[in-house]
């Protein structure tokens, strides 16, 4: 997995958001003329600068385009799938908000609500206090809580070739890893600053489990995948395997993007809890940003929560809200949605803040390939 400050890049460039239309929507009638020929050249730019392979799936007005480039198997050299099924690493972050959200407007639960309420004794080492820090926090990562895929002895052990090998099928409690995070010291006092800590949403998917009484992916199954009829999206717990159809996945296992390639398919994704472990398809995620924005799964008064942004701490142009991101593309349009990688996997899913146009995508690989293109591509028509 990539170290914090390398996360946060890779989220500069591959984040995507609801797009507003403007009065002057001349962007859109752009790439309305071009239709999606701009993203078919991204995605084969994309494999032309080392990505294997590249599938997305993208819908508006004029309907459903469905497209790959590559190769979804470099050794047998099988091309990927439209039907491709791919592990949506950070992605996962806007389901288990949406729950929280959903819990909140139950009154189960207040986002004003410490983490010491609901995980007591949990949050507490080398200066980290979960009396001061709120499930708000928690979700639009103010809470200052150490990242613990940034421990530099996790990232040898589960990112690294050697250390990969050995433990890529290990178990990992959720407790492990904010036992790891607690080992250091804050990034920050809670609510001052901004910085993404996968740490956060392993805190939110236990407190949904204390407040339902249920495993945090049963709710998220319970209260999404099934209303939206989401039949390629999964929240596998420790299942190793991939679901077919699905093409190969690869990363580098190393700190530079050179060298040696390795499959890295199989992995327990434990290592990412509720911070990243869900498996999906194009056609789901693009449904389920299209309700999330369109009100389908939340009251007016949660959405609006979960689109108050940070912007302060950012990479230009983008905001970071409730599990949720908010990009200004170059044409002037902005977007809503949110990127994900885990090993060997890098996602991203946007949509117009009507929710009428939408796209998702996923390169089979983890150190090359420009996401922000491709959505750039798309919605710009450039």
């Amino acid at each position: 997995m990539p170290v914090r400050m390398k996360l946060i890049a890779a989220i500069a460039v591959v984040v995507t958001a609801a797009l507003t239309f403007p009065a002057a929507a001349a962007p859109a009638s752009s790439s309305a003329r071009a239709g999606h020929r701009p993203t078919q050249k991204a995605m084969d730019a994309a494999v032309g600068d080392g990505v294997p392979g590249v599938v997305a799936q993208a819908k508006d007005r004029q309907g459903t385009w469905k497209a790959v480039s590559g190769v979804g198997d470099i050794r047998t050299e099988k091309p990927r799938s439209v039907h491709d099924r791919y592990r949506v690493g950070s992605i996962t972050k806007t389901f288990v908000a949406t729950v929280v959200l959903q819990l909140e407007a139950e009154g189960q639960l207040s986002l004003d609500d410490t983490v010491e309420q609901w995980l007591p004794g949990l949050v507490l080492g080398h200066g980290h206090d979960g009396r001061s820090i709120t499930l708000w926090q928690l979700l639009n990562h103010t809470s200052g809580i150490y990242d613990y895929r940034a421990d530099e002895t996790f990232r040898r052990t589960y990112a690294l070739k050697d250390g990969f090998f050995e433990h890529r099928y290990d178990t990992l409690s959720p407790y492990r890893l904010i036992q790891v995070a607690m080992r250091h010291e804050p990034d920050f006092a809670p609510g001052t600053s901004w910085n993404y800590s996968n740490t956060n949403y392993v805190l939110a998917g236990l407190v949904v489990e204390k407040a339902t009484g249920n495993p945090y992916g049963d709710e998220i199954r319970h209260r999404i995948i099934e209303p939206l009829n989401l039949h390629a999206t999964t929240v596998p717990g420790t299942s190793t395997k991939m679901p077919h159809p699905s093409s190969r996945a690869y990363g580098k296992l190393a700190d530079t993007d050179t060298g040696p390639t390795y499959d890295v398919t199989e992995i327990n994704p434990s290592v990412a809890h509720a911070a990243g472990e869900m498996i999906s398809d194009s056609g789901d995620l693009n449904r389920f940003y299209s309700a999330l924005l369109t009100g389908e799964l939340l009251p007016a008064q949660q959405l609006a929560a979960m689109k108050t942004t940070v912007e302060e701490g950012m990479p230009p142009h983008m905001g970071y809200g409730l599990g949720i991101m908010k990009l200004e593309l170059d044409c002037g349009l902005t977007v809503w949605g949110h990127s994900g990688s885990i090993r060997g996997s890098s996602s991203a899913a946007v949509t117009t803040e009507d929710g009428r146009h939408m796209l998702a995508l996923n390169f089979n690989n983890d150190w090359s390939g420009d996401s922000r293109a491709v959505i750039e591509a798309e919605f710009c028509g450039s």
